[in-house]
């Protein structure tokens, strides 16, 4: 009896230490952002008493997915209408909570729990300089379809292939560029501010936006699902350690656009470090002493 109670004893001992001393891993993709969340959430779970291993910058979504899938990776923020359309390969909602529930239904069967969405909607925008919008007289989509084979674009790699990127723009708009130059995202606010394109496909909470004073065109036929910020992880290392969705949902809280496009511009505008900058904004909240 003495020696069942034992072994039972050293399971628990062995358990509540994996629970406790289990690293978790946390990713991002390869873009400002990403970077800056990660800290975010990686610094809250230390301060919590959580040991974090940092993947930070592993590249673009499929890479992320693909290493959170086959346990290499624990937790990364993801974006829902990424989820749906990117990953889930599904057609475009434009719903929030619709396109949130049926991503965490969907990532439930792989095993993966989608925690709460922070008040982040980083859905794409067309981006323009004010001069070209006061010139050809836009403020939405449709108006920059009249024009847009007159005028050179600027866009990252996944945006030739999403249903929701260039082709989506064909479809519903009907929308054509004189040019298409494929840039990677730090580089496209530069080359328009500098005229060597005249539009780019930016997200809403690009620091840049707002520190070059650039426009941002409407989307007024609806093309775009909803692309709110909310956290994933493996089931397996929440199940062992049910503080991650507590701290991170309580992290994600604290977000809005204003306060995110703040931060990127942190690191794209002053060069300061994503580390550096999730710390200020963090101890500025109160989770971090």
């Amino acid at each position: 009896m003495n020696h069942y109670r034992w072994i039972l004893g050293v399971a628990a001992v062995l358990f509540s230490a994996t629970a406790l001393g289990q690293t978790v891993r946390v990713a991002s993709k390869n873009f400002t952002e990403q970077f800056v969340l990660a800290e975010l959430y990686a610094q809250a779970f230390e301060a919590a008493g959580i040991k974090v291993e940092r993947k930070i910058n592993l590249g673009g979504t499929l890479i992320v997915h693909k290493a959170l899938e086959e346990k290499q990776v624990d937790f990364y923020p993801e974006y829902t209408g990424t989820m749906l359309t990117a990953v889930l390969k599904m057609d475009v909602m434009t719903d929030r909570a619709a396109v949130y529930n049926k991503v965490k239904e969907e990532y439930a069967k792989k095993g993966l729990v989608l925690l709460n969405e922070a008040p982040v909607n980083n859905t794409y925008n067309m981006v323009v300089r004010p001069e070209t919008a006061a010139q050809y007289k836009l403020e939405t989509l449709s108006d920059l379809t009249r024009v847009s084979k007159e005028l050179k674009l600027g866009a990252g790699p996944e945006f030739r292939d999403r249903k929701d990127g260039l082709p989506g723009l064909k479809a519903v708009y009907g929308m054509e560029f004189k040019e298409d130059l494929q840039m990677a995202i730090g580089l496209r606010y530069q080359a328009l501010s500098g005229k060597q394109i005249d539009v780019v496909n930016g997200y809403a909470t690009d620091g840049m936006i707002s520190s070059l004073k650039l426009k941002r065109l409407k989307d007024d036929k609806n093309l775009w699902p909803p692309y709110y910020v909310a956290p994933v992880v493996r089931k397996e290392v929440l199940d062992a350690n049910p503080k991650i969705a507590e701290v991170a949902n309580k992290v994600s809280a604290l977000l809005d656009e204003a306060t995110i496009s703040g931060l990127n511009f942190k690191v794209d505008g002053e060069k300061m470090e994503p580390r550096d900058v999730a710390a200020d904004f963090l101890k500025s909240r109160g989770v971090l002493k």
